[in-house]
């Protein structure tokens, strides 16, 4: 079972759906890996590291068609990160 979960479903324009795409793309290329962008009335923040997992599958079911894009993560630290994390204790 997921520590948290959040899923939202809505019917929206294409030009809205791409501006969502859009909201998430410019959430994800922001430089400090923090990555917040509104999801309906809810805001959303996650830590994104550098590389992360893509996965994009489209079906097409006669009249129907599903796009699906999922980016997954690990939240566990490297060893690179805990490598950085003891140079910078070190540090202080």
């Amino acid at each position: 079972m997921a520590d948290v979960e959040f899923t939202r479903t809505e019917t929206l324009t294409r030009e809205d759906a791409a501006k969502l795409l859009t909201a998430l793309g410019e959430a994800l290329a922001a430089g400090d890996g923090d990555a917040q962008f509104q999801l309906g009335d809810t805001r959303i923040k996650l830590k994104v590291p550098d590389q992360l997992e893509a996965e994009v599958e489209v079906e097409v079911d006669g009249d129907e068609v599903e796009l699906e894009l999922e980016l997954s993560w690990s939240t566990a630290p490297t060893p690179a990160r805990r490598g950085r994390a003891r140079s910078a204790a070190n540090e202080s």
